[in-house]
């Protein structure tokens, strides 16, 4: 499904399809036997709107004419979740310090199917703003109440489309631009034009008080490399040949074609370069600070990203 200057979707289309992508990923990592992350909430999410593209990762009995095609492909799926399970894990350790610090402010940016207004222990007082296009937020919303769920901390919905003066919609639900507050920017940059990505730290600088915190899953060096990106391409293309050939009711998502591939400043020296004290960790550093990477011989299909956490001062 191709990008439009104004596109909106519903949880199954376009990047809504993503969001439930990660949650197929993290719902694997949960019920495998040494979760490093668990989130309960992830298999309810599946369950609500059944089979589809999303359950890639959640169900991995692949037919034997792809893995003679592919033998890597197990491993290399494995990678993934373990890559998502790392991802979910330096999210959750970031809001719990930030939280712990002090900060009473949380703004989850993009929320998409992110639970963790629902399963992270937030001391009492703590506000967690979700900000997302309303029909996701509706979703996930409705999908837990059915459930039961409670959220663990003061939950506020802020439905927008980061496209449009989310900062007047955010103030407007109550954010304080004055009190120190924790950002996350998690599975949303390479979906936003060089143009937007910029904007969109921009209006963090204006909203964050010093002792503010934030977190970025941001693109790493290779983003913009022809060569990387064929290879990825490549590989997706052949495995969606054989998957077409012999179970055409599975299709194994093509993500790469919501991204934009633009130049765009590297989020680190960013933040530095605007009062931030920053650390940046690539993806493989951080996977096996978890005890996560893939094995001798696999080619490594995970994202090659960097983590960025930083305080500002």
């Amino acid at each position: 499904m191709a990008r439009t200057e104004n596109d909106s979707w519903e949880i199954t289309e376009s990047v809504g399809a993503t969001a439930l992508g990660v949650a197929a990923a993290r719902a694997a990592e949960t019920e495998s036997e040494v979760p490093l992350i668990r989130d309960p909430f992830a298999r309810v999410f599946l369950d609500a709107v059944g089979d589809g593209v999303w359950n890639w990762f959640a169900k991995p009995d692949l037919p034997a004419a792809i893995l003679e095609t592919e033998p890597q492909l197990p491993a290399q799926m494995q990678s993934m979740v373990d890559y998502m399970a790392s991802r979910t894990a330096f999210f959750d350790t970031f809001f719990i310090e930030a939280a712990r610090s002090g900060v009473s402010q949380v703004v989850i940016l993009a929320a998409g199917l992110d639970a963790r207004a629902w399963r992270l222990p937030w001391p009492a007082g703590t506000t967690i703003y979700e900000l997302d296009q309303p029909k996701v937020l509706e979703f996930k919303v409705s999908t837990l109440a059915q459930q039961g769920a409670e959220p663990t901390g003061n939950r506020v919905p802020v439905a927008v489309d980061l496209r449009e003066d989310w900062p007047a919609v955010l103030q407007q639900a109550g954010f304080d631009s004055s009190a120190p507050s924790a950002w996350s920017v998690e599975g949303l940059l390479p979906y936003l034009p060089a143009v937007a990505h910029e904007l969109l730290f921009e209006r963090i600088q204006n909203l964050a008080a010093p002792g503010s915190r934030i977190a970025v899953e941001a693109p790493g060096p290779d983003w913009l490399d022809e060569d990387v990106r064929a290879q990825r391409r490549e590989r997706v293309d052949r495995i969606r040949a054989v998957m077409a050939q012999v179970d055409p009711q599975r299709e194994m998502p093509r993500t790469d074609d919501l991204w934009y591939f633009e130049e765009r400043e590297d989020v680190g020296e960013w933040l530095r370069r605007h009062g931030w004290d920053a650390t940046v960790t690539p993806s493989p550093e951080l996977m096996a600070s978890y005890g996560r990477g893939v094995p001798d011989g696999v080619e490594d299909a995970s994202p090659r990203t960097q983590f960025v956490s930083a305080v500002r001062g």
